[in-house]
């Protein structure tokens, strides 16, 4: 028997990949008439080199979080925007620490039943360094989880 969905989050990394996948997570949210979490984690070794760096700047991490919040929401209202998202209610949650670890506690604390991304994020290398966070999210996820390939990566492929 499948679950029933009520709740999609989508991970949003903000990589060349991240309209595509935030596109096809709005036209399932909004087919099945459910609220969708647009998630974005800001990752702790950021944060660790700018707490190493932070005597040398002006800024303070309170700022300089600040600061990325701002900008990665900016980013993401734009992407939510190109992706009309008129019909569906979007929540934006941001957090720090470990993206699929992030992600894996949003699933809990939110009472997600599915959760998109894409299948390769910002450094677009799947799984060549101690794997991915797609990978670690497809082996850690509670619910089932749809990744979204590029266009682009789709098209390399058929071309094998």
């Amino acid at each position: 028997m499948m679950q029933t969905i009520k709740k999609i989050l989508v991970g949003v990394d903000l990589s060349d990949y991240s309209a595509e996948t935030l596109r096809v997570a709005v036209e399932m949210a909004d087919n099945l008439k459910v609220p969708l979490i647009v998630a974005n984690v800001i990752h702790k070794r950021d944060v660790d080199a700018f707490n190493r760096l932070a005597e040398k700047s002006h800024y303070s991490l309170g700022e300089f979080l600040k600061h990325r919040e701002e900008d990665r929401a900016d980013r993401i209202n734009k992407l939510i925007e190109e992706a009309g998202c008129d019909h569906v209610s979007i929540t934006t949650l941001f957090r720090i620490g470990v993206p699929f670890q992030e992600l894996i506690q949003m699933v809990h604390e939110e009472g997600v039943d599915l959760v998109v991304m894409g299948s390769k994020g910002r450094s677009d290398l799947a799984g060549v360094l101690f794997g991915s966070n797609a990978e670690k999210m497809f082996r850690h996820c509670p619910v089932p989880l749809l990744s979204v390939r590029s266009r682009t990566e789709k098209k390399r492929i058929d071309k094998r």
